[in-house]
């Protein structure tokens, strides 16, 4: 089990979410390698957009082993290619992090707020 799988456990497929790769209320024309118009984004609900980047961090984990392992087989990837994406996957895990500490801390100052 991946970090990713491991820290949204509750999502049972985790790779069943990705509406940045055209299954979100935009449809086809959401693309992670495009970045989304200021008209896309008001259309689009938060939920889609978190869980998108969910979704490309987890791709990112993937596309790093999947190099790793490439490397280690003999496959035809250079070193700097390996190295760039196992660190691209962890700068992007490190961020999303960084999110999540920073919503459960917004998330427990709600909490406290006395009425």
């Amino acid at each position: 089990m991946d970090g990713i799988s491991y820290l949204y456990s509750g999502i049972q497929n985790i790779d069943s979410f990705k509406p940045r790769l055209g299954t979100g209320p935009l449809g086809d024309r959401m693309n992670p390698d495009r970045p989304m118009t200021d008209e896309e984004i008001k259309r689009t609900s938060f939920s889609d957009l978190l869980l998108g980047s969910i979704g490309e961090v987890n791709m990112m984990q993937k596309r790093a082993d999947q190099a790793v392992e490439k490397l280690m087989t003999g496959g035809e990837i250079g070193t700097a290619e390996v190295l760039t994406a196992v660190q691209k996957a962890d700068i992007a895990f490190k961020m999303m992090m960084q999110m999540r500490n920073k919503f459960v801390q917004a998330y427990q100052e709600i909490q406290n707020i006395r009425v």
